[in-house]
């Protein structure tokens, strides 16, 4: 069956009916449809991907879902402090008498939530910054990107550092932090993609119809690199949590009572002799399991949207 047959059923063997001519808006669409379908049908057939989509589903459930259901005191010591799991505190209580459990949920509520609001930080300084500089090239993307290759030049944990030292931590600061040394990477890919979509026949043909650069670049270059941002966003939720986790473990998180997984870890830690398990394993699991589900995630869609772009 040809492109045109599957595009359109009223195609007998290969003539179509004058009164059946699909427009070239509808062919573009009916194409757009298929090809995400493809795609979706590529990444469900993604084992890995599926797992990681269910562990997501999983952990929002727990973080946000579960306080609903087990009620604790986790911001106020009303407890003994270092009980191991037993009944009324399945996973036993912290150095202050908290309920771990009950901690677990609030701590993930935050990861979740900076991990996820610093992708979307990202995603949008580093797609316009890359499509921008990847479309005007020339003096514009010389000075763009020579500021992204400063920055990148800088090690990471010192700007986080300072950063966090000078401040007073909060879930606004630590979401502006993160995305302050992520969007770096996004704006190099999305660059590199612009780079190639700048050449291609519809922007040529956009700006022989007299369309503006900043309108080819909002409404051609940047909803075309929507295959390499929807990756690389969640490779950042992955690496906002592992920054997360690094600042909380350092000493420079979420202030007490707020709880972050990281920090939890950190406290953790100081009992790793004294054989409380309970403070250290359950902490550091939830990080493992949420990076996990963003990398499995971000695998299966760049496999499926390979597969899509070889399918063209």
């Amino acid at each position: 069956m040809s492109i045109a047959e599957s595009l359109n059923p009223d195609l007998e063997g290969g003539v179509l009916d004058a009164g059946t001519v699909p427009s070239g808006g509808e062919v573009a669409s009916a194409y757009t449809g298929a090809a995400w379908r493809l795609t979706m049908r590529s990444f469900f057939d993604n084992r890995l991907g599926l797992v990681g989509l269910v562990l997501l589903v999983l952990l929002l459930l727990f973080s946000f879902i579960g306080p609903f259901v087990y009620h604790s005191d986790t911001l106020v010591a009303n407890y003994s402090i270092n009980l191991p799991p037993g009944p009324g505190h399945p996973l036993g209580t912290d150095g202050n008498g908290r309920d771990i459990l009950g901690r677990l949920m609030l701590g993930g509520q935050a990861s979740l939530i900076i991990g996820i609001a610093s992708a979307i930080v990202t995603t949008i300084i580093g797609t316009l910054w890359g499509a921008i500089a990847g479309f005007f090239g020339g003096a514009v993307d010389t000075v763009m990107m020579r500021i992204v290759d400063v920055l990148l030049a800088i090690p990471t944990i010192f700007i986080l550092l300072y950063l966090q030292t000078i401040y007073h931590p909060t879930v606004t600061l630590l979401i502006a932090t993160i995305s302050s040394v992520s969007w770096l990477t996004a704006a190099r890919l999305v660059r590199g993609e612009t780079l190639t979509l700048r050449a291609r026949e519809f922007v040529r043909a956009v700006k022989v119809m007299g369309g503006s650069r900043w309108r080819i670049v909002y409404r051609h270059i940047i909803p075309n690199t929507v295959g390499v941002v929807v990756v690389q966003a969640t490779f950042t939720v992955a690496n906002a949590i592992l920054i997360l986790a690094t600042l909380g473990f350092l000493g420079f998180g979420l202030e007490p009572p707020a709880a972050d997984w990281g920090s939890m870890l950190s406290g953790g830690v100081n009992y790793i002799y004294d054989g409380y398990w309970w403070l250290i394993y359950p902490a550091g699991l939830l990080i493992v399991l949420t990076v996990l589900a963003f990398n499995f995630i971000g695998d299966a869609l760049r496999d499926a949207l390979e597969v899509r772009l070889q399918r063209r």
